[in-house]
C-alpha cells in the first residue's frame, strides 16, 4: 500500500481547518448561503466534524473542525478525524497552522487512508489531499509509508508471517533501497554463535534466523534491534488462550524497526544503518527449551530459564551482543516485551529506557512535535539483584512480579557495554479505531526517533 499526497490539482476542493473559536469569524467572511448552510448543519468546529458546502457545480468547499485546546490535548491527528468523513475528491488544505503542526495533520490524513486488505476487500478513503505548501512532502510520505509497513507486518497472521516471511519482508525493503542483507538460519545459528536465538526457535517447523541488514556508507552508525517472535505460544509455560490471542503481534518490535528503517532510508539520513532481527517462533515440541534449563549466550553470560514465556529477551540478547561488538554510536532495541509495560502506561504510550541525557532530551522534544508519545522509565540499578538467580549469571523471569518491564530492560542492558543504548518496550497494537489509527497493528516511537536522530547523532 502506498500512502502519498495527490498530484497538484488547480481544481482541488478547498478544505478549511477551523478551531471552535475561529468558526464565527470565518463565517462572517462568507456569503449568506454558506452561513445558513453551516448553521443548518450545526457546524461548531468540534474535532471530527466535517461539512461540505455546495456550489453551482458541486462542492464549493469543505470545513473540518479543529476543536479547542483542551480537546486537542486529549487526542491526536485532529484533521484526520474529520477528513475521514469527507466524500471522495481531491482537497487542498487551508489553515493557519505552523509547519510542524501542519506536517503532523497532513501525515494524519495520509494514515487515515491505511487499509489492511490482504484477505478482504476494504472500502478506501476517497478524500485525497494535495500536499500543503511549506511542508517536507517527501518526509511526510516516507513516515506514512514506513508506518504502513509496520502496521501491515503486525496485522498479518502468523500463518503468513513466520520467520521466513519476515525475512522476505526485510529482503524486499533491502532491495528497495539497495541495502545489503545477510541471514543466518537454523543450525547455522549455532555455528555462528547465536545459541539463544537457536534455542528459542528450534521447536518450530519454520527455522529460526538472524536477519542482518546494512545501509549507508558514511556518518554515525546506528544499529536497530527488533524482536521478531512471529508467534508466541509461551512455549512449555503455555499461555492461556486469552493471552495467546494477540501473539501474532509479538514481532511488533521487528515491524517497528523495519518501518523506521524505511523512513531513514527514504529520507536519506546520512548515517550507517544496521538492522538486526532475531526471527523465531516460540513453539511447543519435544525439543522445546524447558524451565530450569541454563543457556549460554553469545556474550558468554549464562541464563537460567524460569519461564519459557520470557523468550523475547533471550533472542534479543544474542542480537544485542552482536550489535555491541561493532561499537556503533547508538543501539536501539524495540520489542513487545512485557505485559508489565502495558500495566504501567497502557497501550498508547511507548515506554523507553535510556541513561544518556542528550538522547533523552532529543527524543522527548521530538515526541512532542511528532504526536508520537513516549514515556521514560528507569534503568533502576538496585533491581539488578532481581535478575541474578545465583546458579547462573542471569534469570530470564524473576519471581515476585514486581517491576517486570524494568527488570527486562536491565537484563537486556547486560548485553550492551560499548555503545549508548535505548530500549523501547512497545505494545504495537491499537485496541480500537482512532483518528488515523485503525484498530490493529500500529507503529510507536518510530516517528519520534526519526525526528530525534539528527540531533541525537550530531548530524
Amino acid at each position: 500500500m502506498t500512502l502519498a499526497f495527490a498530484a497538484h490539482d488547480p481544481d482541488a476542493i478547498p478544505v478549511h481547518l477551523l478551531a471552535e473559536d475561529d468558526v464565527a469569524p470565518w463565517l462572517e467572511t462568507q456569503d449568506n448561503a454558506t452561513q445558513a448552510w453551516a448553521k443548518a448543519h450545526a457546524f461548531t468546529g468540534a474535532i471530527g466534524q466535517a461539512l461540505t458546502i455546495p456550489g453551482d457545480a458541486g462542492i464549493a468547499m469543505a470545513v473540518v473542525g479543529y476543536g479547542n485546546a483542551d480537546r486537542r490535548r486529549r487526542a491526536r491527528f485532529h484533521l484526520a478525524a474529520g477528513a475521514a468523513r469527507l466524500p471522495a475528491g481531491t482537497y487542498a488544505l487551508h489553515s493557519t497552522l505552523d509547519v510542524p503542526d501542519l506536517e503532523v495533520e497532513a501525515l494524519g490524513w495520509l494514515l487515515a487512508g491505511y487499509r489492511y486488505d490482504r484477505y478482504k476487500v476494504q472500502s478506501t478513503m476517497g478524500a485525497q489531499l494535495v500536499a500543503p505548501p511549506g511542508i517536507d512532502t517527501a518526509r511526510v510520505e516516507a513516515m506514512a509509508q514506513g508506518e504502513a509497513l509496520t502496521r501491515t507486518l503486525i496485522n498479518t497472521p502468523a500463518s503468513d508471517m513466520g520467520p521466513p516471511d519476515l525475512e522476505t519482508a526485510a529482503r524486499t525493503l533491502a532491495d528497495q533501497f539497495d541495502a545489503d542483507i545477510d541471514v543466518t538460519t537454523g543450525d547455522d545459528l549455532l555455528a555462528a554463535n547465536f545459541p539463544m536465538i537457536h534455542t528459542v526457535g528450534r521447536a518450530a517447523d519454520r527455522a529460526p534466523r538472524l536477519i542482518d541488514m546494512r545501509w549507508g556508507t558514511r556518518g554515525a552508525q546506528l544499529t536497530l534491534v527488533g524482536k521478531g517472535v512471529c508467534f508466541d505460544t509461551g512455549g512449555l509455560n503455555l499461555k492461556p488462550g486469552a493471552s495467546m490471542g494477540l501473539m501474532k503481534k509479538d514481532m511488533g518490535g521487528s515491524a517497528a524497526v523495519l518501518g523506521l528503517a524505511h523512513m531513514i532510508m527514504a529520507t536519506g539520513l546520512p548515517i550507517r544503518l544496521r538492522v538486526l532481527i532475531p526471527a523465531v517462533e516460540n513453539s511447543v515440541s519435544g525439543n522445546a527449551f524447558r524451565p530450569q534449563d541454563i543457556l549460554t549466550s553469545r556474550k558468554g553470560l549464562t541464563v537460567e530459564i524460569n519461564n519459557t514465556d520470557a523468550e523475547g529477551r533471550l533472542v534479543l540478547a544474542d542480537a544485542l551482543a552482536l550489535a555491541d561488538e561493532d561499537k556503533p554510536d547508538l543501539i536501539i532495541s524495540m520489542a513487545t516485551l512485557t505485559g508489565a509495560a502495558r500495566v504501567a502506561v497502557g497501550p498508547d504510550l511507548a515506554p523507553y529506557f535510556a541513561d544518556d541525557a542528550h538522547l533523552v532530551t532529543s527524543l522527548e522534544e521530538a515526541a512532542q512535535t511528532q504526536a508520537d508519545p513516549v514515556w521514560r522509565l528507569p534503568f533502576h540499578a538496585p533491581y539488578e539483584t532481581m535478575i541474578e538467580p545465583g546458579i547462573a549469571d542471569l534469570d530470564n523471569a524473576p519471581k515476585g512480579g514486581f517491576a517486570g518491564t524494568i527488570t527486562a530492560a536491565l537484563f537486556l542492558r547486560r548485553f550492551v557495554e560499548q555503545s549508548p543504548y535505548m530500549h523501547f518496550d512497545i505494545y504495537g497494537w491499537q485496541p480500537g479505531d482512532a483518528p488515523a489509527r485503525a484498530k490493529g497493528g500500529v507503529g510507536q516511537a518510530t516517528r519520534a526517533l526519526l525526528a530525534a536522530l539528527p540531533r541525537a547523532l550530531g548530524l
